[in-house]
């Protein structure tokens, strides 16, 4: 928080050269992104001690996600010089399991890696096939772990370093969930290390799917990105900071945007501005996005009831993403926002004209 709030309220007081105006916003969306990942972490580890935690299993193709692990540790893995060399014993090996859980347990293996292997180092990632498992490895050159930890090297809050000198932050989730993770999917992860400076190896084992299915080919369409030209939007938030960036986003990509401030508002001016398209906050007083898209879609064509909708939310769990989309809308999006991937979800809703 400290960056965050340091560099915004200089922005706000003081005029900067825009070099140091694009460097004090990089590194404010830096940091909330840590934000992000760290409030994550504790959400999934109290899912994880509620027995709330729960997988939406479908074939899932191991090389494709490792793949896509790699691409979002590649830019820190590049300015440390850190090689990352990959081996693929098998031509496929596919699992049972949630592709975004998968991808989860994969990246936090390879962003410790990352992390503590020194610059110029190297990472190197094996899967082959074991019998009835899939076995990846993922090995570094890095620090290492000493052998009193070894054990504890999955415990919740755990770290090797604890002290206040400590060279490595974060709060000792990542190993915890991704152990917890890898033991839904009804496999397993183990540690290895020779000692302090010898490297770590991780060794994630998952049971191979014995009649590997067509997998979803939808999952891999992609939609071409277009602007949002002439598309008429209908937003609904009570949040005036939330409602305000959403709009002025789709406006810069050419959308006509009204913004409501209540579910009743939207409700009265649905049939009149006929919108191609309606964005909804789930949590809001009074009326909230559920009894909105009910409403909605109790509506006749006429009055706008067939209109693709998207909720956008900060309940962004996997009940409620299943309740909104049992409620009505299309696609459920969590925020905090992810600007491309909303403007991704309305092209696609609007361009496949999506039947509702």
């Amino acid at each position: 928080l400290n960056p965050i709030l340091g560099w915004s309220k200089i922005l706000q007081t003081k005029a900067l050269p825009a070099a140091k105006v694009t460097e004090a916003l990089k590194v404010i969306e830096r940091n909330a992104q840590l934000q992000v990942e760290l409030i994550d972490d504790l959400l999934d580890v109290s899912r994880i001690l509620r027995g709330k935690l729960s997988l939406n299993s479908h074939p899932v193709d191991l090389i494709s996600t490792i793949q896509a692990a790699i691409e979002t540790v590649r830019l820190p893995a590049e300015a440390k010089l850190v090689q990352i060399e990959t081996h693929y014993a098998v031509s496929a090996a596919q699992v049972l399991g949630e592709s975004s859980r998968l991808q989860q347990i994969i990246w936090n293996l390879l962003s410790n890696a990352v992390k503590f292997t020194p610059e110029g180092g190297k990472v190197s990632i094996q899967l082959e096939r074991v019998g009835s498992q899939a076995e990846l490895s993922v090995s570094d050159t890095g620090k290492g772990i000493a052998p009193d930890f070894l054990p504890h090297v999955f415990d919740y809050f755990r770290q090797a370093d604890a002290t206040t000198t400590r060279q490595f932050g974060g709060l000792g989730l990542g190993l915890a969930i991704a152990h917890h993770l890898a033991e839904l999917h009804g496999g397993t992860i183990q540690a290895a290390s020779s000692g302090e400076g010898q490297g770590a190896t991780f060794t994630l084992q998952l049971p191979l799917l014995s009649n590997p299915s067509p997998l979803n080919q939808y999952d891999s369409l992609v939609v071409q990105s277009f602007r949002l030209d002439s598309i008429k939007v209908l937003l609904v938030d009570d949040d005036t900071d939330a409602r305000d960036f959403v709009a002025f986003l789709l406006e810069q990509e050419g959308a006509a945007v009204l913004a409501q401030a209540s579910a009743a508002d939207a409700l009265a001016i649905l049939a009149s501005f006929q919108p191609d398209i309606l964005l909804s906050d789930i949590g809001m007083p009074g009326m909230d996005g559920y009894a909105l898209i009910q409403q909605v879609r109790s509506l006749s064509l006429n009055q706008g009831g067939r209109v693709p909708a998207i909720a956008l939310t900060a309940y962004a769990g996997k009940h409620d993403q299943q309740q909104a989309l049992k409620a009505g809308f299309q696609k459920h999006i969590p925020k905090p926002i992810e600007p491309h991937a909303l403007i991704q979800a309305i092209s696609e809703l609007v361009h496949l004209k999506v039947k509702v």
